[in-house]
């Protein structure tokens, strides 16, 4: 299947435009402009037309970012879930009851995190003892 196909317009061009957003000369462009911008300061003698050039187009700029990256954070973080889901749900040990715990409430997450340091503290143990035992046995 082509990756673009079942996309929306917007999330082709979301990708597309993080995506040259996120290079070094685009970094460098946007440099560029404030250099050039700094440098005609006295041409235009630091005029509030000069001033606001820069602040209309970078506010602006900054606005359509947040929401362009939003999408690609969006994408990415339900493409993430869906991986996890598909790894928990494919190991028979696994707890199937954490499928889909982003969409917990903040109390049930908790409970859930809570949950899962306890366990993580009860290995810890466990691999302590592990190492005592074979410790004693290798003397």
């Amino acid at each position: 299947m082509n990756e673009s196909e079942g996309q929306s317009l917007f999330t082709r061009f979301s990708k597309a435009t993080s995506s040259v957003a996120g290079r070094p000369v685009t970094f460098m462009l946007a440099v560029l402009v404030i250099v050039v911008w700094a440098v005609t300061g006295p041409l235009f003698k630091f005029s509030d037309t000069w001033q606001l050039v820069i602040n209309t187009g970078t506010t602006i700029i900054t606005f359509l970012m947040v929401f362009l990256i939003q999408n690609t954070q969006n994408r990415d973080a339900l493409a993430v879930q869906l991986k996890l889901d598909e790894l928990i749900s494919s190991i028979k040990e696994a707890r199937n009851e954490v499928i889909e715990t982003e969409n917990l409430g903040d109390k049930e997450l908790q409970e859930r995190h809570d949950e899962m340091i306890s366990l993580a503290e009860h290995a810890k143990e466990d691999i302590e003892e592990i190492a005592v035992v074979a410790e004693d046995q290798s003397k």
